[in-house]
């Protein structure tokens, strides 16, 4: 080959490579990467990867890298501490209600309220992502939970029992319960969060008799020890120990226990957060048909409701320098193309909080129980820590005390209401 036709070659060579060089690196500038903070855990980490793998598919100038965070007081402080240093992640994943309202969403969080997606956002959620100026800075992700009492359908099948809807009802369930040589209420003490549910599962009751209770409970206003209708979750919690329903264990039995017990038919009824659905799913499968739901009964069957314990918000940062493809990557995951992500990686064990998210038609017993409180005809309201940001962090404690027939509930609540004042004195709330 001629000298002077071998350099035209290598020359047209070098510009073809210049020409894809220069290409692939517009093509790499024009992709945008969204960094997405969310807790720690095998059911966090599942759930991101799963909205980023199908958002990626549908925006392919958008990648989503997923970092994680430590859950509890640890997490809390790093997700204040890289906002107030302007070095959160584009988007990221944290609690509703209380704790949101302790990260200043008007300053640290970007303005959701225009977003057209926001129609479709059930209003129960809306009000637990709300700032103080009335602007909504967040999108649900997850599922919402009730807090209530699971119960063993092969027992209430056996015995011949109804679902009860007052207090007075489910006692009487229990005392048949007892007197079939069945443990009727499941405590697991060991583990102290546990014990918390009478108190926190009854604020829908309280809230129908009291409906400024939430307000007034923040101003420093109303009390559980002086409050009828609050005093009684306390007032239950003693009454199924008093009248020796619980289980022998429930000072050293765990969590874990509980399930247990639950699912198989040794005990019928245990008070719990409905995300112990999964738990049962994946522990005791052959049994998840047996294990159903409903709301923590009150004093009037006609007011029946659910407590709810509400999703996480989905969060992006003032911060972000990507604001835009932030949004799109939210409005993908409040839509039902968002859930459906999600039920494929973790299953449902609750209501989705966007209209439209449609659930699989073989969700679990505990789960169809769950659903009816959530629709156009149900009775559900949020928890009181997504009402009020006070929580006092004694609570298990106390319960624990109560539930044991250490100290009576009068007492207890007395003791909780300390306790709560020290917390909102910490949150610097007037009235304390």
């Amino acid at each position: 080959m001629p000298r002077s036709k071998n350099w035209s070659v290598l020359a047209g060579f070098a510009a073809g490579l210049t020409v894809m060089t220069a290409l692939s690196g517009s093509a790499f500038a024009d992709t945008t990467t969204l960094t997405f903070l969310v807790p720690s855990g095998e059911e966090n980490v599942a759930r991101a990867q799963s909205l980023a793998k199908a958002f990626e598919a549908a925006n392919p100038d958008i990648k989503v890298d997923i970092d994680t965070r430590p859950g509890g007081a640890e997490g809390d402080n790093l997700i204040k501490t890289r906002l107030a240093t302007g070095e959160m992640s584009d988007i990221f994943q944290y609690n509703s209600g209380s704790l949101f309202q302790a990260i200043n969403p008007q300053q640290n969080l970007v303005d959701l309220s225009g977003e057209p997606w926001q129609a479709d956002v059930q209003d129960i959620f809306k009000k637990v992502v709300t700032a103080p100026d009335g602007t909504q800075r967040g999108a649900p992700i997850g599922t919402g939970m009730g807090g209530g009492i699971y119960y063993n359908k092969k027992i209430y099948s056996d015995l011949g029992l109804s679902i009860p809807k007052t207090w007075a009802e489910f006692m009487a369930n229990n005392a048949k319960i007892k007197a079939a040589g069945k443990v009727a209420v499941i405590q697991t003490f060991k583990d102290t969060w546990t014990s918390q549910l009478f108190v926190l599962g009854d604020f829908y009751n309280v809230n129908a008799a009291e409906p400024d209770f939430a307000t007034k409970f923040t101003g420093n206003q109303a009390k559980f020890a002086t409050s009828p209708a609050a005093l009684k979750g306390f007032e239950h919690q003693a009454e199924v120990f008093k009248d020796g329903y619980l289980n022998e264990d429930f000072g050293a039995a765990t969590y874990d226990d509980g399930l247990r017990k639950l699912a198989t038919g040794e005990g019928a009824h245990y008070p719990m957060l409905t995300f112990a659905t999964g738990a049962i799913k994946t522990t005791y499968p052959e049994h998840l048909g047996d294990v159903g739901f409903f709301a923590m009964p009150g004093d009037d069957a006609t007011k029946n409701g659910l407590t709810v314990w509400m999703p996480d918000g989905l969060y992006i940062a003032g911060s972000s320098e990507h604001a835009d493809a932030a949004k799109k990557f939210v409005a993908f995951v409040a839509s039902p193309a968002g859930c459906e992500a999600q039920t494929a990686a973790l299953g449902v064990t609750g209501p989705y909080m966007v209209k439209g998210c449609a659930l699989p038609t073989d969700v679990p017993p505990a789960v169809a129980d769950l659903l009816p409180y959530f629709g156009e005809n149900g009775a559900a309201s949020p928890a009181l820590e997504f009402v009020s940001p006070v929580k006092g962090p004694s609570l298990e404690q106390i319960t624990v005390e109560v539930g044991s027939g250490i100290r009576p509930p009068a007492d207890g609540a007395a003791l909780y209401d300390e306790d709560v004042k020290k917390q909102a004195q910490q949150l610097g709330l007037p009235g304390w």
